[in-house]
């Protein structure tokens, strides 16, 4: 490879994208060629040729070398973690389709675990949320194409298709007795990344249901708004990252820029040195000072957690809700010469006090689970985590992590947290958003006795 700087793209978003991803640039400087120079592993490298001659010659199908090779590199970025892969070519161009936030397919985020992909969360407004594409189900076939065996580029890719075409999905879900078949029609999906609304007199809500490269600028034009509307100033906000998977890490500095007035934001640390990255505030509060309630579950990821973690860490706001899914790693992502790229694993990030959350999470100050008043009883439902991953980071604070607990802790009666059609929002259906409203008056109360 040529000294040439290689372009680079970070992600922190809430894990791999089945239908579309978002992204920013940022430059990777130069080879490490220390890196490469180590001294190769001959016996291993002789293993590995032996298994090459092997397939070459006694498979029952002719494999060629191109194929052989890939499926090679493939398997060792795959070793690694659950978010580092090799895109060949056509998938690394897939990849970057969605950039815009605009891009064809369901709408839903998703991981591979165990073989099968699971869902992550439905993307607000997409035809999987409409169709009834809860997070955590676990997709086991594809039309009539089964999933194990299948990398999760190649579940993308079959995901993805021509607007107005349908896809029939297998889904294993917990609670229910069988597997549910669910039809989706494709379409264009557009994220409008950001709403917002009044609640009653004075009191705001924004709902950012994705990260994107605009995400920070449109929350502040919508805080003007709701300001406006409430003569000039809000007593109070929710915002809502509910099964918001993450998505653009500036974005998500910007987001927490907004409400806090000095200090780090997020700062990322791995072992080259274009991965020591550190984010500060800039001396301005949007707000000035009112109070914020987050509302968190285990769908909030990555950039998710990285607006929570901050303003937790800086006594901005009281984070609400349920623990989130623990993404704390960076991804990079390194176009190669030959058209192809790595997505590796390059880095964890930190909350403004040194918490890596990677694998573990974020404790909300205020634990309330989404209930909803039903006939029957509900299933509790296990929330995939970055900790139930397979192979995952470690968390990185030097310490290990009770897993039976960790299980324990993440099983939790929040069924109805997936279903985020027009109730997303709404007081008369939301729980979790009326005892945060409740919040945010009982502490203007307090503030007044004082």
């Amino acid at each position: 490879m040529t000294e040439k700087r290689r372009v680079a793209v970070i992600f922190v978003l809430g894990l791999a994208l089945g239908v579309g991803t978002t992204i920013y640039s940022s430059v990777y400087a130069g080879n490490d060629k220390k890196a490469v120079a180590s001294s190769l592993p001959l016996e291993e490298l002789r293993a590995f040729t032996e298994v090459f001659g092997r397939i070459k010659s006694d498979y029952v199908e002719s494999v060629n070398d191109k194929d052989l090779l890939e499926y090679a590199i493939k398997g060792m970025l795959a070793g690694l973690d659950p978010h580092s892969s090799y895109l060949n070519r056509e998938e690394f161009k897939e990849m970057r389709i969605g950039t815009d936030g605009r891009f064809g397919g369901l709408g839903i985020e998703v991981t591979m675990e165990n073989g099968f992909v699971k869902v992550i969360a439905p993307i607000d407004d997409t035809p999987a949320q409409r169709a009834g594409v809860h997070a955590g189900d676990v997709i086991v076939r594809l039309d009539d194409t089964p999933v194990k065996g299948m990398t999760l580029n190649e579940a993308v890719k079959i995901m993805r298709g021509k607007p107005g075409t349908h896809i029939m999905l297998t889904i294993v879900r917990e609670g229910e007795e069988g597997p549910l078949k669910i039809k989706i029609k494709r379409d264009i999906i557009r994220i409008k990344s950001v709403r917002g609304r009044i609640l009653e007199p004075g009191y705001g809500y924004i709902r950012i249901s994705q990260f994107q490269s605009a995400t920070g600028t449109s929350m502040r034009k919508k805080l003007i708004e709701l300001k406006k509307k409430s003569d000039g100033k809000l007593k109070g906000l929710v915002l809502d990252l509910r099964n918001n998977p993450g998505g653009v890490l500036n974005a998500s500095v910007s987001v927490a820029d907004a409400f806090i007035t000095k200090g780090k934001i997020v700062y990322t640390e791995g072992r080259v040195k274009d991965s020591l990255l550190t984010f500060n505030a800039s001396p301005n509060d949007i707000l000035k000072g009112s109070p914020i309630v987050v509302l968190v579950n285990g769908g909030s990821a990555s950039a998710s957690e990285i607006v929570a973690g901050a303003l937790q860490d800086h006594h901005r706001a009281i984070i609400m809700g349920t623990k989130t899914f623990g993404k704390g790693s960076v991804q990079t992502i390194m176009p190669m010469n030959n058209g192809a790229a790595l997505k590796i694993t390059t880095a964890r990030y930190f909350t403004p006090s040194g918490r890596s959350i990677q694998a573990e999470g974020i404790e909300p100050d205020i634990k309330v689970e989404q209930l909803k008043v039903s006939k029957g009883d509900e299933s509790k439902v296990q929330r995939l985590r970055e900790a139930d991953l397979r192979d995952h980071l470690e968390n990185g604070n030097g310490k290990e992590k009770d897993k039976k607990s960790d299980k324990a802790s993440s099983i939790e009666n929040d069924k109805d947290e997936a279903k985020k059609g027009d109730k997303k929002g709404s007081l008369k259906d939301d729980y979790q958003l009326n005892e945060a409203l409740n919040l945010l008056k009982g502490v203007n109360i307090v503030r007044q006795l004082k």
